[in-house]
Parts: C-alpha cells; structure tokens; sequence
C-alpha cells in the first residue's frame, strides 16, 4: 500500500515513544480498535539524536498486530547513516523510513536505496534548517513525506514550537501537492487543527496520547478537533 492509501484526508498517528512499553501490546491494540490507522515508531541512535530508543526488536513485537488491522507503520529514524538500517526496519515489518535531510550528504541516494527494499521514504528536517532547503532535497528525491520537526528531536514531551505553524505553511506552498506533510513534536488539541489548516495531513501524537488514562478517548479527541 502507499501513504496515498493509508491516509483518511489527515491521520494522527500515536507516536510509540510515548507508550507505556510495559502494556505495548495491550495499548496498540485499543487504538487500533479505536480507528488508529498509521503508528508513528521512532528510531533514535544515541549519535544524531542524545538518547537510544526502540529498533527493530520492539517494532518485530508490534508489527503483526498492527498489520493484522491493515494498520501501518511509520519509522522515523533519527539516526546517522540511516541506510545500514533498512533492511532490519523492512525485515521487522516496517512499512516507511523517514530520514533526517541533516544526516543525509545526499538525500536522493538514500531515498533509492529505501525505495529499492519496497520502503516508502519520507524525508524529515530540523527547526534550525531552512525550509526552503529541505523542500528542495524533497522534490529532489521525490520522497512521499515531508516531516517538519515541531521540537528538537529526540525526546518525547517537549513544548511545541509556535513558529513550526508558519513553517508548515510556507512547506505546503513549496511542495507539490502530491507530497504529504507530517508534522511531529508537541502535537495535540490546541494546535492540531491549526496545523492541518497550515497543509499537515499526518499530525503525531505522543503525550497527548499515551499520556493520558484512556488512550481511544485521547485519540478521538484529536481527530474530532479536525473534524
């Protein structure tokens, strides 16, 4: 399937990060029967982002679960030299990569690396990159996601950065309209709507998610507010 397929107009995505890894299974599962379509799995190396996440064991427990109710999952890899990782993502049950434009010399190589495992590829910049910059290694590369960092990534729960709105829009307004955007870092009720006006059609959910007592209530939420 392509993102074309497995976006709804807009999908918030539960970004895994902000689980409670003790109950993954169990919190995977009522979102997934909450209507979540697309997970949000985050890569970090220790190297181009300070801590070290999840990887492809965590992502070989879920992807099963998650594709057994046609769901997808999103791999953002915060990681320099994202390429020696695709064959573990693939091989785990990772249905896209994102790489970071700022640990990739040459985006476009990359991407067709990914593409040539069967990956979808998304291309993900920082705040301090200028956007112009990054939507042209985007169209370069023809990726099928542009993410736009809300925060520095890394670290669940940090503030959403307000300027990210304006970024966003000036990203739309670069990208061919058959490019998505993704927008992730302190995502929920009070910008998601915003954002989505602004051109992000994947807005990620972390804390506002899985910090909350009852997950499909959180989630609904979210997509009500962009109802």
């Amino acid at each position: 399937m392509s993102w074309n397929e497995w976006i709804r107009t807009v999908e918030v995505e539960p970004s895994i990060y902000a689980a409670d890894f003790a109950r993954l299974g169990e919190q995977v599962e009522s979102l997934l029967r909450a209507e979540a379509r697309v997970f949000h799995f985050d890569v970090g190396d220790g190297h181009f982002v300070p801590p070290v996440t999840i990887g492809p064991v965590v992502l070989r427990s879920i992807a099963p679960l998650v594709h057994r109710y046609e769901g997808a999952l999103d791999c953002h890899l915060m990681v320099e030299g994202p390429e020696r990782h695709f064959d573990q993502i693939r091989e785990a049950g990772g249905d896209s990569v994102t790489v970071h434009y700022e640990a990739c010399p040459s985006p476009a190589d990359v991407v067709a690396g990914a593409r040539e495992l069967g990956l979808r590829v998304g291309l993900a910049f920082n705040p301090e990159t200028a956007v112009a910059d990054a939507a042209d290694a985007a169209i370069e590369a023809a990726v099928d996601l542009v993410l736009c960092m809300s925060i520095h990534p890394g670290f669940s729960g940090q503030e959403f950065m307000p300027e990210a709105i304006e970024r966003v829009r000036n990203l739309r307004e670069l990208l061919p309209d058959s490019m998505h955007i993704q927008v992730d870092g302190g995502v929920g009720p009070d910008n998601v709507r915003v954002l989505h006006e602004a051109g992000a059609d994947l807005l990620v959910a972390g804390t506002a998610i899985f910090g909350r007592e009852d997950l499909p209530r959180a989630y609904r939420r979210l997509v009500r507010a962009l109802a």
